[in-house]
C-alpha cells in the first residue's frame, strides 16, 4: 500500500507517518522509484503499536525508539528481549535506600517473593523495575501508617498470577517472534490500565453493594 492508503487504513495522517518514519519508529517502506514507497501489514501493526504508546500511554517518543530497539533485537532470546522492551518503559524513580520504610519494603517484598515461591522474579530483586515499583509502592504505604496483613498482598499478588498466565497464553498466539514482544508491550501499555480500571470499578461495584448510593 501506497502511504495515503496506509494513513487511510490506520487512522493516522500522512504528516504524522513521515515523522515516525524520520524518527525511527517506523521501519522504510520498499521503494518503487524516488519518491515513492511500498508499504505492508507489518508497516501498519507497528504504526497502531507505536499511536498507543504515544497517544495512550504518553509515552516520549525517544522513549518508543529504545523500546522497539529492543522489540526488533532478534539476537536475544525471547524472555530477555520481552524484558528489556518492558524495562525501557517509563520507570517509577529509584528508591532512597537510606530509608527505613524502604529497607522494611525491600525485607517485606522478598519475604512476599519467598512465599509466593516465585524463585525467577526473586532471582531478579536487584535489575527489575516491576520490584523497584512495588518496594516504593509498599514503603509508601507504610509510611502512611496502614497495616496490611501479610496474607492480603500474598492473595492479590496470586491474582495477578492468574492475569500474567492469561497474558502469555494471549502473547503465544501470535505468529511471530517480533509480534510476540509487540503483543507483551501492547499489554504493559494498554493491558494493565484496564486491569487498573476494572479494579476500580469492581470497588465502585462493591462498595455500592455494601453501602448504597446514599
Amino acid at each position: 500500500m501506497r502511504l495515503a492508503q496506509l494513513s487511510e487504513r490506520s487512522g493516522v495522517s500522512a504528516a504524522t507517518i513521515k515523522y515516525y518514519l524520520r524518527e525511527g519508529l517506523l521501519p522504510p517502506g520498499r521503494q518503487v522509484n524516488a519518491t515513492t514507497a511500498e508499504y505492508d501489514e507489518e508497516h501498519l501493526r507497528r504504526l497502531r503499536l507505536v499511536r498507543a504508546m504515544i497517544q495512550v500511554g504518553r509515552i516520549p517518543v525517544a522513549t518508543v525508539r529504545e523500546v522497539l530497539g529492543h522489540v526488533d533485537d532478534d539476537s536475544l532470546g525471547r524472555t530477555i528481549r520481552v524484558g528489556a522492551a518492558l524495562w525501557a518503559l517509563p520507570q517509577v524513580p529509584e528508591p532512597d535506600e537510606d530509608d527505613a520504610y524502604v529497607r522494611a519494603a525491600h525485607r517485606e517484598a522478598d519475604a512476599l517473593l519467598d512465599t509466593l515461591g516465585w524463585e525467577n522474579a526473586r532471582q531478579l530483586t536487584t535489575i527489575s523495575p516491576a520490584y523497584r515499583r512495588l518496594v516504593v509502592a509498599l514503603a509508601a504505604f507504610r509510611r502512611l501508617g496502614y497495616d496490611w496483613d501479610a496474607e492480603l498482598l500474598v492473595t492479590r499478588a496470586r491474582l495477578m498470577h492468574q492475569a500474567a498466565v492469561a497474558d502469555l497464553d494471549f502473547l503465544e498466539t501470535q505468529p511471530s517472534e517480533e509480534e510476540k514482544v509487540e503483543a507483551a508491550v501492547a499489554s504493559a501499555v494498554l493491558v494493565e490500565p484496564m486491569l487498573q480500571a476494572l479494579h476500580r470499578l469492581a470497588q465502585e461495584e462493591e462498595s455500592a453493594r455494601r453501602y448504597g448510593f446514599e
